[in-house]
């Protein structure tokens, strides 16, 4: 689908590009330069963003199911603890088979991005989806009384997931043409990419990772309300097993995707990365606008070099980039804790303590909200930016939960809920609005922030620290949420509304204003300290031109540099 039919270079093979494009070598094109406009969406971008985001899915699918799959009859009998009724999950066998999909998935995102530095982007996609797999045949093999075979499982899946979360942003980031790069990693939840981004403006591929795992939410809860009522294993092994298609998908599909350019260029297969680029971006060799992304990923590469050898901890040291660091760890753990997974991960439970007599058909209708609000936030960023997108989702979601946990302990009978139906509906319609603010702010743009917030050289290290924080608050709330509950039930939301509050604060101290800016000119703004307040009107001195990345290791800003953009081949 992507073998290219160009021409071959005369660049011999593993040859760097030259620095420049001199008259000479504009002449040996016969028809010159072409400037004409770059295509907005090729139909190999478009089907390269769209397939590679199943592992977007994949993420949403496994987060959608095991709420419901917790509540189903066969489940509990088989795993579960016998009460004076029934059986039931304790609160630490619950908490373990939900959380220890978190650990893995911190695991798996921390040790992926060295073995797709060495293996390359597309190999490591499929490996991923092997061992993601290999944790759901440890699920599905699960006989009682072994609950702790389901939890070690989650924990192999979770590796798989997490892998992919890294993987799936940084194979788009890496291949997507400039003009849509950021568009595809703003929606990115889960987040690497070490390529540079430049003018955020496509909204058609925005939604692709994102939509993808909020679609996975829905699929399964569905899937979940189709087979609950099976009386048998088949209830919770059918939801279980669906996973592999996905898995087969992404993980068989991928080998017939190129290598990333990026990657292809580090590894001096320059030739093969211009024509997966010429295919990207839908143009010709000798197009003006392939020349200067070219020239981009040359200057970049050149600087990794000069910094290769450096350790891991120099990060610490890198002129302003412990302040930066310290924001992405937070940031990530804010989203954690505006209370999102307390509906994805324990919804079924919750909604039925609310006295809903079908608790599945909630799922469902919250995975719907939060599928159609993806699209809402595709209006957002581009025309109210990340800051005030973040702090009026916070505010939006602060009242959601006020409301929320004030009925829910006040109002509603916990004793029986039947007797105040009109608290549980109040409980369900402030949940979907919940859903809609963070579908449409802190759900994605997050990881739009985090993809924005570092300098090149760091930028691979810097956003394992920020994303295990994620997953690290991802574990503690998925642990102990049955607990907190048991004590302090529906006042939980109150915690949330706290942070939340919290969180607005937060963006509005720390977080410069990115959209319409190139990566250089946000690292610019921290390097000279602009207030976040003012960044959005904030104009970059014409004086300043960032030499394809800060430098991290003076701070200093080069000034306009005189030089053409080098030519892709000679």
């Amino acid at each position: 689908m992507f073998k290219s039919k160009a021409p071959p270079s005369k660049e011999a093979a593993g040859a760097p590009p030259a620095a420049a494009a001199t008259e000479v070598e504009m002449a040996s094109y016969p028809a010159g330069m072409v400037t004409t406009p770059i295509p907005r969406l090729t139909w190999r971008s478009a089907v390269m963003g769209v397939f590679v985001s199943m592992g977007g899915f994949l993420f949403g699918y496994d987060t959608g199911q095991i709420s419901g799959i917790l509540e189903m009859e066969d489940f509990k009998r088989r795993f579960g603890e016998p009460s004076r009724k029934d059986y039931m999950f304790s609160n630490v066998r619950a908490g373990l088979i939900v959380a220890l999909l978190s650990v893995g998935t911190l695991i798996g995102a921390l040790i992926a991005g060295p073995l797709a530095d060495r293996v390359g982007r597309k190999w490591s996609i499929s490996f991923w989806c092997g061992i993601l797999s290999a944790g759901i045949i440890v699920q599905i093999t699960s006989e009682e009384p072994r609950w702790y075979q389901v939890a070690i499982g989650r924990w192999v899946t979770g590796l798989g997931v997490g892998s992919l979360s890294l993987l799936v942003p940084l194979y788009q980031g890496e291949s997507a043409p400039r003009h849509i790069r950021g568009a595809l990693v703003r929606y990115a939840v889960s987040l690497y990419v070490s390529a540079n981004y430049h003018k955020l403006t496509c909204p058609l591929t925005t939604s692709t990772y994102q939509l993808f795992i909020t679609l996975g939410i829905f699929i399964a809860n569905c899937i979940n309300y189709g087979t609950e009522a099976r009386p048998d294993s088949s209830s919770w092994r059918i939801p279980m097993g669906v996973t592999f298609i996905w898995a087969a998908i992404l993980g068989f599909g991928i080998i017939f995707f190129p290598e990333t350019p990026r990657y292809d260029y580090r590894h001096n297969r320059i030739e093969k990365a211009k024509r997966t680029m010429m295919k990207l971006n839908g143009v010709p060799e000798n197009h003006e606008k392939l020349h200067e992304e070219f020239n981009e990923i040359k200057r970049q590469h050149e600087e990794d070099q000069l910094t290769k050898d450096q350790p891991w901890y120099q990060i610490f040291f890198a002129p302003t980039m412990r302040s930066r660091l310290l924001l992405g760890i937070t940031l990530q753990a804010f989203q954690q804790l505006t209370g999102a997974n307390y509906f994805f991960y324990y919804g079924t439970f919750v909604f039925r303590g609310a006295g809903l007599s079908n608790s599945y058909v909630t799922q469902m209708i919250l995975g719907a909200v939060n599928f159609v609000a993806t699209f809402i936030g595709l209006y957002n960023i581009e025309h109210f930016g990340r800051r005030k997108s973040l702090i009026g989702g916070a505010l939006w979601m602060f009242v959601c939960f006020i409301i929320y946990a004030s009925v829910g302990h006040f109002v509603l009978n916990r004793d029986e809920p039947a007797l105040t139906p009109g608290a549980g509906k109040v409980m369900v319609a402030f949940s979907c609005l919940f859903i809609v603010g963070f579908a449409c702010t802190w759900g994605p743009m997050v990881w739009a922030i985090i993809a924005e917030l570092y300098p090149s050289r760091y930028r691979a290290t810097a956003m394992a620290m920020a994303t295990a924080s994620n997953w690290l608050w991802n574990f503690l709330l998925a642990f102990f949420t049955p607990f907190i509950v048991g004590d302090i039930d529906f006042l939980y939301g109150f915690v949330f509304a706290g942070c939340l509050i919290i969180a607005a604060a937060l963006v509005y101290f720390g977080v410069i204003e990115g959209a319409g800016r190139t990566l250089e000119e946000i690292d610019l703004m921290y390097h000279l300290h602009v207030k976040p307040w003012k960044s959005s009107k904030y104009v970059i001195p014409p004086s300043f031109q960032r030499n394809g990345d800060s430098n991290g290791e003076n701070g200093t800003s080069a000034p306009a540099s005189q030089s053409q953009p080098a030519e892709l081949a000679t």
